[in-house]
């Protein structure tokens, strides 16, 4: 079953739920029967509704990348166009806070297929074959072309230029923004991360 079918037997669930409250809320006289069927058909969709659920939890989201995130694996899926498949990228990553350190919850995430994004992923997923961790900046606008700055301080994962990104759509309410589509992603050698200092006595 495909995510979107699976999404919108979710939907249907909820919606039956709803009106069976409005329905018990609005017509407190029903007979018995009825009111036992409206119960079973509820518990009924409660089922339906945690294997769906259950379903859901293998895919990649569609979800904004983190701003500041490790990339553990990726993998590319060329566009069919004999099957009508129009291809995406599909990157494993974990979050990074201010000082590189990961957040220890791994997130499968789905971008659109482009040409360009598909050769820096492989690079670095090459890369990460090859014992060289690396991470990645994701960014709303600009140029999204940051480097690791050399020489620079070892908290900075790339360069404070301007954030990548190369908006094709409508702004804040354009659904390509909302769902991260617009989004720039470059990948650099994963810095070292900041640790504490240490106590001197």
């Amino acid at each position: 079953m495909s995510l979107q079918t699976s999404i919108i037997g979710l939907s249907l669930g909820y919606v039956l739920l709803g009106l069976l409250l409005l329905l018990a809320v609005v017509r407190t006289r029903l007979p018995w029967p009825v009111k036992a069927g409206a119960v079973m058909v509820t518990s009924a969709f409660y089922v339906l509704v945690f294997f769906r659920t259950q379903g859901l939890l293998g895919w990649s989201a569609d979800d904004p990348l983190p701003p500041n995130f490790q990339l553990l694996w990726v993998r590319s899926v060329e566009p069919n166009i004999a099957q009508g498949e129009p291809g995406a990228i599909h990157m494993w990553v974990e979050a990074l806070d201010d000082d590189n350190l990961p957040s220890g919850a791994p997130r499968a995430y789905r971008r659109p297929y482009s040409t360009a994004l598909a050769r820096k992923a492989e690079r670095a997923r090459t890369e990460i074959a090859a014992g060289h961790p690396q991470g990645g900046r994701a960014a709303q606008f600009g140029s999204g072309e940051g480097e690791l700055p050399p020489g620079g301080p070892p908290g900075a994962l790339f360069a404070s230029g301007e954030p990548g990104g190369d908006p094709s759509g409508g702004g804040l309410l354009d659904p390509a923004f909302m769902r991260g589509d617009s989004q720039s992603i470059t990948f650099a050698p994963l810095p070292v991360p900041v640790l504490p200092a240490k106590d001197v006595p």
